[in-house]
């Protein structure tokens, strides 16, 4: 099932799910060194297998509403492992959480790609970076392409599901350190200092205002933890926006106070 979501009605909607962004387990191709792209056929090798079951365990508690991912087999595969849990909603592809274009890089060795004079700018200044070759992306276009399409499903869902919604978008690592640096505001040449590991999850909230960055590569935590507490349905006049953050650094999990 393939969707394609527009933004155009959701804007201004007042967006407070919860989002679990998920990169996918390992493959060979991480052991090997290689950057694997778009090439077919690219699936989890046994620790990769084992890793999406845990995550699988670790999301069994959270109710989830949407599961989102890239059309790539090993997205797919770590989906499947959160999936085939009892109550989940099947998967959505989205082809705009798909891995960078590489172009001529793909499926290359990343030790013989080191030595190229892109190599530095890929590290310095990734903004600036269009790979070579047919199809080659720019590292621009990935970043406006993931995060386009992370805001309006987050918007969709939120919409439909309510704000107490959490979700979860698997994608690839530079994809999701993209994802990340724009929730930092970051600018896209800050985002080679955000770790993203094999089946780590981040999880991100977006408001009115401001996006929230609740937690980075996280590969072991609680993750029930994050599960926002219900909604009273009338709200205290003193209550603050959503889109305010706690002062004083708050109590954790979502929940307020300061100190």
């Amino acid at each position: 099932m393939r969707a394609a979501v527009s933004g155009t009605d959701l804007v201004g909607s007042a967006v407070m799910a919860t989002l679990f962004l998920v990169r996918h387990g390992r493959t060979r191709a991480n052991v090997d060194g290689l950057l694997a792209g778009w090439t077919p056929g690219v699936g989890l090798d046994e620790t990769g297998v084992r890793q999406a079951e845990t995550l699988g365990t670790r999301l069994s508690t959270i109710p989830l509403a949407r599961i989102v991912t890239s059309p790539l087999e090993r997205c797919r595969q770590t989906a499947a492992a959160i999936t085939a849990l009892e109550g989940r909603p099947p998967a959505v592809i989205e082809d705009r959480l798909g891995e960078v274009r590489y172009g001529d890089w793909e499926g290359r060795a990343l030790k013989q790609l080191a030595k190229e004079p892109l190599w530095k700018v890929v590290q310095q200044h990734p903004s600036g970076v269009t790979f070579p070759g047919d199809g080659g992306e720019s590292l621009r276009s990935m970043a406006d392409r993931a995060v386009e399409a992370i805001r309006e499903w987050d918007a969709r869902i939120e919409a439909e599901e309510g704000p107490d919604a959490i979700w979860v978008a698997l994608s690839h690592g530079d994809v999701i350190k993209a994802i990340v640096a724009d929730a930092l505001g970051l600018h896209l040449d800050q985002f080679q200092r955000i770790i993203v590991d094999p089946c780590s999850v981040s999880v991100l909230r977006y408001t009115p205002l401001r996006s929230f960055v609740v937690r980075v590569n996280d590969t072991g935590g609680d993750l029930a933890a994050l599960v926002p507490p219900r909604r009273k349905r009338r709200r205290s006049r003193r209550t603050a926006s959503e889109s305010d953050a706690v002062v004083g650094g708050g109590t954790g999990a979502g929940g307020g106070g300061g100190g």
